[in-house]
């Protein structure tokens, strides 16, 4: 069983929600990044997803667009992602994704990054652009070298996307929670709810929700009704406030926003 499979296996017997930890890689700066997938984990982050910095991140908002900037101009590759992702590993045994674009990936070669990113410690991709009915090379080479492949739904999605996500993914199912790209919002969009269960009906696999996530009230909303959460730019915006403490932050913002018992 993969380390994804095995941790939502157990937090389903806990009947708890997961909770994943979005960093991007080389933000605030390139040699904190190990540290800071090591302050999720043992702030209660039951994964952490490690987006590649990339210069035309489409379906990222302010936020995670500014990240990738700061890391960009600080020397952030592919190359450097994994180099930060094998150093990461070292610090902790959750689950470890890669978000990135295709085109980065294509760069770098399928087969190659697919091989150095599990040697690196990465469990699975999660590749905003690219379709379930495009993805037969990628999966490929991911199966190769036993990664899980992560595809989206939206509030947008046709019955026939649904199902072809359904189809294409392993390790989870990425539900997006708003129409529009990532940032942190205050209210979760009333079509989310009928959207997990329609999802619900097509696949074994848990069910995640991103975009927009941001505090305790959207845990609270979605336990029992998903298996996960993705928290991204709200995480993003507290290293922000204190960059020069960004461990810190982490650790503050990750303990507070799970719902009290």
């Amino acid at each position: 069983m993969s380390r994804i499979a095995s941790t939502f296996a157990r937090l389903r017997a806990e009947r708890r929600l997961a909770l994943i930890a979005y960093l991007t890689v080389g933000y605030p700066r390139l040699d904190v990044t190990p540290s800071l997938v090591e302050a999720a984990a043992r702030a209660g982050a039951d994964a952490v997803e490690l987006g590649i910095p990339f210069s035309d991140p489409l379906a990222d908002g302010r936020t995670i667009q500014a990240a990738s900037q700061v890391a960009l101009k600080a020397g952030a590759t592919v190359a450097r992602a994994l180099e930060t992702a094998k150093a990461a590993r070292l610090k902790t045994d959750v689950p470890l994704l890669f978000m990135t674009y295709l085109n980065p990936i294509l760069a770098f070669g399928l087969e190659r990054f697919c091989r150095a990113a599990s040697e690196a410690g990465i469990d699975g991709l999660i590749v905003p652009d690219l379709p379930p009915i495009e993805s037969a090379d990628l999966r490929g080479a991911a199966d190769a070298s036993h990664l899980d492949l992560v595809f989206f739904v939206a509030p947008t999605s046709t019955q026939t996307g649904i199902a072809a996500a359904c189809r294409a993914a392993t390790g989870f199912i990425y539900c997006i929670a708003v129409t529009g790209v990532t940032g942190a919002r205050a209210e979760l969009d009333p079509a989310l709810l009928p959207l997990i269960d329609t999802v619900r009906q097509q696949t074994a696999l848990p069910i995640v929700v991103g975009f927009g996530i941001s505090r305790p009230e959207h845990l609270a909303a979605l336990q029992g009704r998903a298996d996960g959460v993705i928290v991204a730019s709200a995480l993003l915006d507290a290293i922000a406030q204190s960059p020069d403490d960004p461990t810190g932050q982490v650790r503050e913002f990750l303990t507070g926003i799970r719902p009290a018992p």
